[in-house]
């Protein structure tokens, strides 16, 4: 390892770099602080580190700073687009990153991209991972299975209600959920085969998929908030009184509870009754396009402006990250190599969860030096 000041060309890092300091650069381009204690990790900002919050419902930690005000939509038709769409931890605690510039494994400690996968269609909409590490790759020209060991497609072509991929899940059978914009397939991982489809859902587009505490499917579709059977593949119930109608993100809680985004906010809904339990205040009126909770309990939300940290108890939004790629947050993988990693519609960035401050990936960014 050789070492070089600030003034060599940060084009060929894999991690943007904010502070003025002597690096050591790896081989791979991942740039890393000499100090002990940032050894093995990604540089971090200059700014001295806030004492970690605790979390609990009636102490929320402080706010971040706010977003810059909302980019404009770039013209897409022109030029390469580097949204990153899915963000997947795999059993070996590496981060799966789906972009619709194709799939690559990095070591969310570092930074460093560990492989690519070469696929046929480039334009990734969702991944999930079996039961025995395989990892399932929606796009928007059909569904691939890929050997995270020799990073080979092994499985490919299935017979899908429509190509476009928008959702995955493995059940607690360990059966895979293909959602796409004409219905619902199921897939057995193992042999790679087609056991049954759902193509008259109610709102049609399978737009996301969560389970509920009893293992049951729930979908979210272009009108209402589906449960499916996953025994059957039969519907069980419909909400169909959704704000703002479409829903584009599930996730669920500790406690039992779905939290389901939506074009008008985020919604608590309570799966045995199936009964919304509440709109959440403070986010109606935005358009949640993710959202995942952390391990201590709160949830994040990505919305088409900004990224936002919520306290699921009272509703409160208790946290806001600026200085992201892009204020449209596609994706989020809370506690994933101690951050919290952002897939935007330009590109990939990651947060630290004790100063919550963020950097862009710059190779998976629009704005590569």
């Amino acid at each position: 390892m050789r070492r070089f000041n600030l003034s060599i060309s940060l084009k060929s890092l894999g991690i943007g770099v904010s502070a003025i300091a002597v690096l050591s650069v790896s081989t791979l381009g991942v740039a890393v602080a000499e100090s002990p204690r940032f050894k093995g990790t990604i540089a971090q900002s200059t700014s001295a580190p806030q004492k970690p919050p605790t979390y609990v419902p009636a102490a929320p930690p402080p706010l971040a700073p706010p977003l810059p005000s909302q980019r404009q939509q770039e013209d897409r038709s022109i030029g390469e687009d580097y949204r990153v769409s899915a963000l997947q931890p795999d059993y070996q605690g590496n981060l799966w990153v789906g972009s619709w510039q194709g799939l690559a494994k990095i070591n969310p400690n570092t930074g460093k991209i560990l492989s690519r996968v070469a696929i046929p269609n480039r334009t990734i909409g969702a991944l999930a991972q079996d039961k025995v590490g395989r990892i399932w790759v929606g796009t928007y020209e059909g569904l691939l299975r890929v050997d995270p060991r020799t990073n080979e497609v092994t499985a490919q072509n299935f017979l899908l209600p429509s190509n476009r991929v928008l959702s995955l899940l493995i059940d607690q059978r360990g059966y895979l959920w293909v959602g796409t914009d004409q219905g619902l397939a199921l897939i057995s991982p193992d042999q790679g085969l087609l056991m049954t489809t759902l193509k008259n859902l109610p709102g049609v587009s399978a737009n996301a998929l969560s389970l509920d505490a009893d293992g049951q499917l729930w979908v979210g579709t272009l009108e209402s908030l589906v449960q499916v059977n996953t025994a059957s593949a039969r519907v069980m119930n419909q909400i169909s009184d959704i704000p703002g109608g479409v829903v584009q993100a599930l996730t669920l809680d500790s406690r039992g509870s779905l939290w389901a985004g939506t074009l008008d906010g985020l919604l608590e809904v309570k799966t045995r009754s199936a009964q919304i339990q509440r709109s959440v205040t403070q986010l109606r009126g935005r358009n949640v396009l993710s959202a995942r909770f952390d391990t201590v309990g709160s949830i994040w939300v990505g919305t088409n402006n900004g990224l936002f940290r919520l306290n699921p108890y009272n509703g409160e939004i208790v946290g806001q990250v600026g200085s992201l790629p892009s204020s449209q947050i596609l994706a989020v993988s809370p506690n994933t190599g101690n951050k919290l990693w952002v897939g935007t519609t330009d590109g990939l960035a990651w947060v630290s969860l004790s100063t919550y401050q963020s950097q862009p990936h710059f190779t998976f960014s629009k704005s590569n030096p």
